[in-house]
């Protein structure tokens, strides 16, 4: 793989970065509130903490952005730019905040030369520019207040005048707003004469005549989507012959009309238009000739890019139209007229979709023709494609409600990650990448398709063990396609997520997990398998679900028990009596439950002891450890307890004695445990040795496996001075004081501990 893209995506952030998130996410730990009276009255003003703090103009451009993309830019946390003595701002971005007039006033005392205001909420375009300082509206170079109003006091009067007082403005951008003609083009054409760039996409505006005003001096116009007719449009742009980037790109195609010459074709096929041109954009139009525009290339060397996606031609019977972006000599690089240095965005070839999701993201109708031309050229990679994931995600983050982006956007992920092809790609992007995806599920619940690719991008080693996500609302909404859909590749894929992801969450997660409608919903499923005598894929998942959905959580194993768990569990040690991966499951369960004191009479029975004793022999160490373990918390209870089954404890417990005896420590890690506090009572049974062994055993086990998480465990919650005491006292079987022993030793060798002595193994 392209070494450049490795970089791209492994790099992780700089230092610098990190410490603005941290302050980002700690305002109120670094900043204190202080109140002071102006001639508006009564305000309170953030201010940091450290009264020497001084952030540098490109510091305080950075926590000011990082602040407006994590939506937490509100008038009081813009008052701790307010003082030019803390904090110095040129470059302004306060693009989707909440802020009033009085929070914007905050940036008056600031020289600010370039100001990104799109898409404020609370204030029209008179407050934006009222709210800054005369020397800012004097001097701003730049400025971007796409997608806000310009009516006022909630009028339908569109006001553009304070748009004069920017006599030093280069670049506007008034997309999506109500700018029209009237009062709105004409004066800027006549005031703003320095005007170097000009954006009225989605704008009111129907006649550009105004234009040729700028023509010795606007460089780029951007036009997408607006309501001037080709027949006015034209003659325009014919003397506009200092423009460098042009887009006159259309949503959707508009309708054709067979009697009329096409006239961006006109303007193509002019050898005299646009000399100067270095961009051009005609995505979504119509009637565009293949000749003219190769004649408009030929006539164009210093053309670097061209935008055709979705843009469609005629054939010479003017009835049929075709693609342009797949004609011959744009997309075979050994045509005679192709030309390598021009970058055109399309669907048909890698670099065209990859062009067009850079350009086009803000556009829905473009990312998805681009994501379906993405999918079917991602079916068989065989190498992985960082850099494309990349690409995929800000469309997909842009319209989490367009079903079409979502669903596209999921199967191309899938496409891009999985078996090995994740394996390439930066934890931090697999992680925007699962939140994006479970968005959409939440967005789109009914919708089978985009939950299946939802689930197949999810169903990943490298995504459910390496990445950081909120993994609790993942099984929530994993658990949910059990009950909405009746797929079985859809119900293996759940359970085999729920499985992984409910041993990755708290205790108190679990439990909420474990409501009784998902208890009931996993236990049909293992009774269906049972009753089928069908030993799958889906079984195995499910019972390790269930598995880890009762880890040292009582209340999910009381609703197992009154759910009919413990008989149905017996059955399948009965259907499947040489299968020991059930087998491991189904005991490292009924362990869960044995573990809960107000349940164990629930096991006490003779059917399931006889059970126990038969699979305490078993050739496979993990089935004979985890009956050990039943056995072991059976134990505790007193002989009163296990009733009729009290001629059976002597036998087994004997039996359990020399069993763990004969155990060898394999040499992978058997059992993971959240904590070691269910073995602390039993470590206490000095009169049962049998029940203190195994528990012992089983600390000795792990400890030896990953003895930093283990011992780490071990003095956190007090085990060592158990263990102490056990090889302390001259009460203790010598087996269980040995084992003890070495797991002090193991102890020591990885956390030593000043003044730390084992006592004397005898």
């Amino acid at each position: 793989m392209d070494e450049k893209r490795k970089r791209s995506v492994l790099s992780p952030p700089s230092l610098l970065l990190l410490c603005l998130e941290h302050i980002s996410e700690n305002l109120d730990k670094h900043c204190k509130e202080i109140t002071h009276t102006d001639y508006d009255g009564l305000n309170t003003q953030l201010m940091f903490k450290h009264h020497d703090v001084f952030l540098h103009t490109s510091l305080a451009e950075c926590l000011l952005s990082i602040l407006a993309r994590k939506h937490k830019l509100n008038d009081r946390v813009l008052s701790l730019f307010a003082n030019p003595s803390t904090t110095q701002l040129n470059r302004v971005n306060i693009s989707e905040s909440s802020a009033t007039l009085a929070g914007l006033k905050a940036l008056s005392s600031h020289r600010i030369t370039d100001l990104d205001a799109s898409r404020l909420m609370n204030v029209n375009f008179t407050d934006i520019i009222v709210a800054q300082g005369q020397w800012t509206r004097k001097n701003m170079r730049s400025l971007n207040v796409s997608g806000c109003t310009f009516n006022t006091n909630n009028t339908n009067f569109c006001i553009v005048i304070p748009l004069s007082q920017l006599k030093s403005l280069i670049h506007l951008n008034v997309s999506y707003t109500e700018f029209n003609n009237n009062l709105g083009l004409e004066m800027v054409a006549e005031k703003l004469t320095n005007l170097v760039s000009l954006d009225i996409s989605g704008t009111f505006v129907y006649n550009i005549q105004p234009l040729i005003n700028l023509k010795h001096t606007l460089r780029s116009l951007i036009m997408f989507k607006t309501r001037v007719p080709e027949k006015d449009l034209i003659p325009v742009l014919m003397e506009m012959n200092e423009l460098r980037y042009l887009d006159i790109s259309e949503e959707a195609h508009p309708m054709i009309d067979m009697s009329k010459r096409p006239s961006i074709s006109m303007l193509l096929y002019s050898s005299s238009s646009l000399p100067n041109i270095t961009a051009l954009d005609i995505s979504g139009r119509d009637n565009v000739r293949e000749s003219a525009l190769v004649e408009f290339i030929d006539h164009h060397p210093n053309l670097k890019f061209l935008g055709l996606t979705v843009t469609q031609s005629l054939m010479r019977d003017n009835s049929t139209t075709y693609e342009l972006c797949g004609v011959d000599f744009l997309t075979d690089e050994l045509h005679p007229f192709h030309k390598k240095d021009l970058k055109v965005s399309g669907h048909v070839t890698e670099k065209q979709v990859l062009e067009g999701l850079r350009r086009y993201t803000a556009r829905a109708h473009y990312v998805h023709k681009l994501l379906c031309g993405l999918f079917n050229l991602t079916q068989y990679l065989s190498e992985p494609r960082p850099d494309i994931v990349e690409l995929v995600l800000p469309g997909m983050r842009a319209h989490s409600m367009h079903l079409g982006v979502q669903m596209a956007a999921s199967a191309c992920l899938y496409n891009l990650t999985k078996l090995q092809l994740g394996e390439e790609v930066h934890p931090s992007i697999l992680k925007s990448m699962i939140e994006l995806t479970l968005r959409a599920m939440r967005n789109f619940p009914a919708q089978q398709q985009l939950q299946k690719n939802a689930l197949l991008t999810m169903c990943s080693d490298r995504i459910l063990q390496d990445v950081d996500f909120d993994r609790f609302h993942a099984s929530r909404m994993v658990m949910d396609c059990l009950f909405a859909f009746d797929d079985q590749s859809m119900i293996r894929m759940a359970v085999a997520i729920c499985s992984i992801l409910a041993a990755k969450i708290s205790t108190k997660q679990t439990a909420e997990l474990g409501t009784k409608r998902n208890m009931q919903k996993l236990l049909q499923i293992v009774k269906q398998k049972a009753d089928n005598e069908t030993a799958d894929i889906i079984l195995k998942f499910t019972l390790s679900a269930l598995w880890n959905l009762t880890d040292e959580s009582p209340s999910t194993c009381a609703i197992f028990v009154n759910e009919g768990g413990l008989e149905l569990f017996i059955k399948i040690l009965q259907s499947f009596p040489n299968e020991a991966s059930l087998q491991t499951k189904v005991l490292g369960l009924v362990n869960n439950i044995a573990e809960v004191k107000h349940l164990r009479h629930f096991l006490l029975r003779q059917d399931f002891i006889e059970h126990c004793r038969r699979l305490l022999g078993s050739g496979h160490l993990e089935v004979s450890y985890f009956a050990a373990g039943i056995i072991a918390h059976l134990a505790h209870e007193s002989i009163e307890d296990w009733g009729s089954c009290f001629r059976q404890r002597l036998d087994i417990l004997s039996a359990l004695h020399s069993k763990i005896l004969s155990w060898e420590n394999p040499e992978s890690e058997m059992v993971a445990y959240r904590s070691f506090s269910p073995f602390f009572p039993l470590l206490e049974r000095y009169d049962t040795p049998e029940v203190q062994l195994w528990s012992v055993w089983a600390m000795h086990h792990v400890c030896t496996k990953n003895a930093s998480r283990y011992c780490s465990m071990l003095l956190e919650e007090g085990g060592v001075d158990i263990l102490q005491r056990l090889v302390s006292s001259a009460r203790v079987h010598s087996d269980v004081r040995a084992m003890a022993h070495e797991v002090l030793q193991i102890l020591l060798r990885t956390k030593p501990l000043p003044g730390f002595k084992t006592p004397a193994h005898q």
